[in-house]
């Protein structure tokens, strides 16, 4: 949609930037976010830059948001492809998935695409062919492709959805997508997508300030008069919209206004006759539609529309209508754009004449444009629009297509769905007549939204449904609008009334239906053992798998197991959590090919069993259908969980750099629905896949895990246990033994460590073990250590094993027996293999290869430093690399070269290092320098962050290397 030819004023710097984005079509940054107030130039700068990178060859695509069509799924994408040559599409295969998205470009659906994901429905998919599509598109000529999106705050939220996976997943090809905005009216979550984006180096974003005086008034008024041109620039405050609003309305005298731009934007119009006017507002109206033909149909001119019962009158409309097309494009209201259409010069004056255009006028023009698109059948969603626009009270007919254009986007763009239907029960009457129509549309517009990821409003939804339903009636409404909001209270982190909710409507009176009580029972089992102990809901969720098998319900019955076996986990019983998961398994896998939002949730809890169980490929396996699932039939909510549990299994097998990249788009996602509960559990785990993948010393896991732990509150449950565990290895590797101890028995509720995951425990008293040595308090270490060996023997899982050999491990070296701490750091690597967590086999390897040196062993020390080594090298462990090359081992065939000394440590620091190598405690060090205690310790945390280790063994290795050869 081209402008006019308004000079461009200034930007020489942001254009040096943009042309050396448009010579380096396809590397970093492939998105553009140019940002600044409306007026400010955006639009502008980006005819400019279209213009040159058509002038350069690039393939150049434009699309605008609009305030008035904010519920139209995909317009701004779709905008900018309807310059395509339909043809072009056809030969390129975008397919049914990319449907949604071209709808409006009159292209047809091709054959589809061969990979057989999803189909035009899912707006996973649509995402995924859209973004391959664009890479074809990118290909052609070798030049390049270039997608101007203007007004991107006013974009619909399928769009917003599209965009965030452009950043999150940069084409690849030479494709450059510029989004031009308003960053103080942008939604929350497009303007955290793009800064993300910024900084994974995938955004560029480019800030229009003022203009300076200078150059406004020398390009937009060279012959004004320095005085009347410095009031004018004042009064704009170097918007240039402003200045030449301002400038036009002076034309006549040299005093500025006081009345605002709206005033001076309507000034314009006040020349205007009545059709003339009308002509402006029908403009202003239609939008994109605003063609020669539709404004005539619409009645532009005569006020009735076309055509009438008398041609000639019909001829001598069509002759008045371009006769005010022309005297408005002779005013510069009015400006050409693709296929015929016309737009007002400028969003701003295109919302002030739609707001103050006359009230019954523009329902009327409204209601004629929806009938005119109904009989060019035109989608339901773009009538919708004017439907809406047009109501005046309850309308049958106008519910059905709102109804239709709900249905339309019910699963591609679940937000306009909950729209569509949220306008339809506004306008419904409030009678009995109604009542049952009410409740159902209630419940479809709940689920519209917690697809999309509007928990809280779903919930609020379904308390308004439960209230107005009388089990007598309508029992299988009710207990569905029950388990929802039960649900959604779950995912909301409210797990109290999740149960309350539950357990009320399961012992009402009459009884729900066997279906309806399966579907409580599931969600019971789903919520309870986030509030109680899993034993307390056992018989609950075995009761409902036994109804389950009654009713011959083979999705309800592996929930049930799935539920089950993951309780089991929880609660620390492996043996049963193995035989239910087997089960489960079982259940889960008969039943591929079935697309089942339920089924969505069961493999996640499968996939989460799996992985607590040492089984990381069965546990990816069924995350990965999880999220095929769940990205084709929703809900959205359940696509973090499916996300996260991908990511840990990568972290823990050292697949360092694709677990940040799930764990991202798990947080992208999490954001946006609302869910402080959820994002802890996201934000968590992304701080401990951090502090594996980024090098010693940096910070930005500790923030991520302080953040985690600020989402998460006072909440006790297991999800904000584990933020707290997060918090307490991060501050750990930060050298702060103090809070890493703190953090840790926060997690655990106390000393007992009863909030603690049983399966999980022994990895979590590691922490527990290194803190208390930094602290110098074996006794308390020791202690830590025995109850990680009881349990680790108690569950049987080969990682916990290893955990505990660690932990004992670490005593080991803190009381200077470096042999036995190495055997320990060995086997630990052993039963870390054995289960597949190459992360952790590759630190045991380390820190053992450490203590094997010390032991005067440096040929087998050589070679576990580079085992180890490779290992966290191929996995993209920077921390493990990083602490590897600050303790290489010795060369075992060459005299030991001189070795620097400690660095920069002082005077101080240097003795107290000394020190701890010959084993003595922080006590008995405090003692030895006439020091307090507290006082050592603050040296030792100075020295932790200096040298980058966080144990007093690997300090005593670093210290013992770095002493002077005699």
């Amino acid at each position: 949609m081209l402008h006019g030819t308004t000079p461009l004023v200034g930007r020489g710097a942001e254009l040096d930037r943009l042309d050396a984005v448009i010579e380096g079509a396809g590397a970093p940054p492939g998105v553009v976010d140019l940002t600044g107030a409306a007026g400010i130039g955006k639009s502008r700068l980006l005819t400019e830059v279209c213009g040159r990178a058509a002038r350069v060859g690039l393939t150049v695509l434009r699309g605008r948001a609009t305030e008035y069509e904010r519920h139209i799924p995909f317009r701004v994408f779709a905008d900018a492809f309807a310059d395509l040559d339909p043809e072009l599409l056809h030969g390129l295969g975008g397919g049914t998935r990319t449907a949604p998205v071209l709808a409006a470009t009159g292209a047809a659906p091709g054959a589809g695409t061969a990979d057989g994901e999803g189909d035009a429905a899912d707006r996973f998919a649509a995402h995924r062919a859209t973004a391959r599509l664009l890479t074809e598109l990118g290909g052609r000529g070798g030049a390049g492709l270039l997608i101007a999106l203007d007004d991107l705050h006013w974009a619909d939220p399928a769009s917003l959805e599209l965009l965030d996976h452009l950043v999150r997943h940069p084409v690849p090809a030479p494709v450059i997508v510029i989004g031009a905005r308003r960053d103080r009216q942008t939604s929350p979550s497009l303007d955290a997508a793009l800064t993300r984006g910024i900084d994974t180096g995938a955004v560029l974003r480019l800030g229009l300030g003022p203009l300076p005086e200078r150059d406004c008034v020398r390009v937009l008024a060279p012959a004004l008069p320095p005085a009347r041109a410095a009031r004018l620039y004042a009064a704009s405050g170097g918007n240039p919209l402003y200045f030449l609003t301002l400038l036009q309305g002076q034309a006549t005298g040299p005093a500025v206004p006081t009345g605002g731009l709206t005033a001076l934007l309507l000034d314009e119009l006040t020349p205007l006759t009545a059709t003339q006017r009308r002509t402006a507002e029908a403009v202003a109206l239609l939008g994109d539609q605003a063609t020669t033909p539709m404004l005539a149909l619409t009645g532009a001119a005569s006020g009735t529309g076309l055509p009438t019962a008398d041609p000639a009158a019909d001829a001598h409309a069509h002759a008045d209508l371009d006769a005010d097309l022309d005297v408005l494009i002779g005013r510069d209201l009015l400006r050409p754009g693709p296929g015929g259409s016309w737009s007002l010069r400028h969003p701003v004056l295109r919302s002030v004449v739609y707001e103050n255009t006359e009230h019954r006028r523009r329902t009327g023009m409204h209601r004629r444009a929806a009938a005119v698109l109904t009989g060019a059948n035109a989608s339901a969603s773009v009538r919708a629009h004017h439907v809406e626009r047009a109501l005046t009270g309850w309308d049958p007919g106008a519910a059905a297509t709102l109804l239709e254009a709900a249905d339309e986007s019910r699963t591609t763009a679940p937000a306009s769905c909950a729209h569509w239907l949220g306008v339809v029960l506004g306008m419904l009457p409030d009678t009995p007549e109604h009542g049952a129509r009410r409740r159902e549309l209630l419940l479809r517009r709940a689920r519209a939204l917690s697809v999309c990821g509007e928990l809280r409003e779903s919930r609020s939804v379904l308390y308004e449904l439960i209230a107005r339903v009388d089990a007598e009636e309508d029992g299988g409404l009710r207990a569905g609008a029950v388990t929802l909001c039960a649900a959604m209270e779950r995912h909301l982190g409210d797990y109290g009334a999740a149960v309350a909710l539950l357990r009320r409507e399961l012992s009402r009176e009459p009884a729900p239906a066997p279906a309806d009580a399966l579907a409580l029972g599931l969600e019971l089992g789903s919520s309870a053992p986030h509030a109680l102990a899993y034993p307390e809901v056992r018989g609950d969720v075995l009761r409902t798998y036994g109804l389950a098998l009654r009713l011959g319900n083979e999705p309800a019955a592996a929930g049930a197991l799935t539920t089950a076996a993951l309780g089991e986990t929880y609660g620390g019983d492996p043996a049963t959590a193995r035989k239910l998961a087997d089960r489960a398994a079982v259940r889960v896998d008969a039943l591929a090919g079935r697309e089942l939002p339920e089924l969505s949730e069961s493999l996640a809890r499968l996939a989460w069993t799996e992985f607590y169980l040492d089984r990381y490929p069965e546990a990816e396996r069924h995350a990965d259908r999880g999220l095929a699932l769940a990205r084709r039939v929703g809900p959205l909510h359940l696509l973090p969980h499916l996300l996260l549990c991908k990511a840990v299994v990568h972290m823990n097998s050292c697949r360092l750099v694709s677990a940040l990249e799930l764990c991202d788009e798990a947080e992208s996602i999490a954001r946006g629905i609302g869910s402080d509960e959820l994002l802890a559990l996201v934000v968590g785990n992304k701080a401990q896949v951090m502090l594996a993948a980024l090098p010693p010393g940096d910070g930005a896991a500790l923030a991520t895990a302080e953040e985690a732990v600020a989402l998460a509150g006072s909440r006790s449950s297991w999800w904000t246990s584990l933020a707290w565990c997060v918090l307490s290895y991060a501050s750990l590797y930060a050298g702060d033994h103090r809070r890493a101890r703190a953090a840790m028995l926060r997690a655990g509720r106390g000393p007992e460590l009863a909030g603690l995951q049983p399966t999980m425990r022994p990895l979590f008293l590691e922490a527990l073990v290194h803190s208390a040595v930094a602290a110098g308090d074996l006794a308390e270490a020791q202690g830590w250590a025995d109850r990680a060996a009881v349990d680790a023997e108690r569950l049987g899982l080969a990682a916990q094993r290893a955990s505990a050999l660690r932990s004992a491990g670490a005593v080991s070296a803190a009381r200077g027996e470096p042999g036995p701490a190495a055997e320990h750091y060995v086997r630990a690597a052993g039963e870390s293999a054995r289960a597949g967590a190459t992360l952790w086999e590759a630190q045991a390897l380390l820190t053992g290869a450490t203590l094997t040196g010390l032991a005067g062993d440096p040929v087998s020390a050589a070679a576990l430093w580079r085992r180890g080594r490779g290992l966290a090298e191929a996995g993209g462990a920077r921390l493990l690399t990083g602490l590897a090359d600050l303790f290489p081992p010795p060369d075992p065939t060459a005299p030991a070269p001189p070795v620097a000394p400690l660095p920069r440590l002082t005077p101080r620091e240097r003795q107290i290092a000394a020190l701890v190598t010959e084993g003595l405690t922080t006590p008995a060090i405090a003692a030895r320098l006439f020091l307090s205690p507290r006082t050592v310790d603050t040296h030792l945390a100075h020295i932790y962050r200096k040298t980058g280790v966080t144990t007093r063994s690997a300090l005593a290795a670093l210290a013992a290397r770095s002493a002077p050869t005699p």
